[in-house]
């Protein structure tokens, strides 16, 4: 049987129109498409009518399918012959676990390729039309996720403040203990911070609050995953809180 192959495809953030042309084609090859609950339907509805899709959707708390049993899976449709892309949104090495598939790829002899993607920070920072880094200012941004084993433990210390804007993926049920957490690091509780939610999908909302209130901000406005929590002098700059949907290219 002739050995198919794995190609991990970023989606981006949402808004198929931020797919890139390597990432259309793939979709195009695929005999198998395992993909993410966040991938918008309409990047899904570019892939063939003939395609076998299987959703590995995972949600806080409760996974479809364990990431081992996810990598098995990837390896034995590509075992059986089939171009297999396994769909992500965003980019597949940013909080995509993306490197954990890589390595089962390779362990089992399976060709694998990565096509990125536009991050979802990149995407939502675009469309609300601010900037991560900024002359005036900052200079470092950091990607952390707000979702994880021992969010107490790990030191964030140096990540935000003068200078700096810290992205937080997945932080909105964790919203008090990451405000908690930065101000006993040393944050100032004034420090802006910005909601991103739903980046460059229909409902798009940008929040603005400040680190002491984040957890107010996000009861108050009933934020939902998706969302991205901005922390920083450049949360403050951009576009109003309600984003009205970019115009389709002609």
């Amino acid at each position: 049987m002739t050995m198919g192959k794995l190609i991990l495809v970023g989606a981006g953030p949402g808004d198929p129109d931020l797919l890139t042309l390597r990432a259309a084609r793939a979709l195009g090859l695929a005999d198998v498409i395992v993909h993410d609950g966040l991938v918008d339907a309409r990047v899904l509805a570019l892939a063939s009518k003939n395609v076998r899709r299987i959703s590995v959707a995972k949600q806080r708390a409760r996974h479809t399918m364990p990431q081992d049993e996810i990598n098995a899976l990837l390896v034995a449709e590509a075992k059986a012959g089939h171009t297999v892309v396994r769909l992500k949104g965003g980019d597949p090495f940013i909080f995509g676990r993306g490197g954990e598939e890589v390595e089962a790829a390779q362990a089992a002899g399976v060709p694998v390729e990565v096509v990125p993607g536009i991050s979802s920070p990149l995407g939502a920072a675009a469309e609300a039309l601010m900037p991560l880094t900024h002359r005036d200012h900052a200079s470092i941004v950091s990607f952390v996720a707000g979702q994880c084993k021992g969010l107490t433990e790990q030191n964030w210390a140096g990540l935000a403040g003068k200078g700096r804007t810290l992205v937080i993926y997945m932080g909105v049920a964790s919203a008090a203990a990451i405000a908690e957490k930065l101000i006993a690091d040393g944050l100032t509780p004034d420090v802006p911070v910005a909601i991103l939610e739903r980046g460059t999908l229909p409902g798009a909302r940008v929040i603005r609050s400040i680190l002491a209130d984040l957890e107010g901000t996000v009861t108050r406005h009933g934020v939902k995953s998706p969302a991205l929590i901005v922390v920083g002098a450049v949360a403050a700059l951009g576009a109003d809180i309600e984003i009205k949907a970019l115009e389709k290219l002609a």
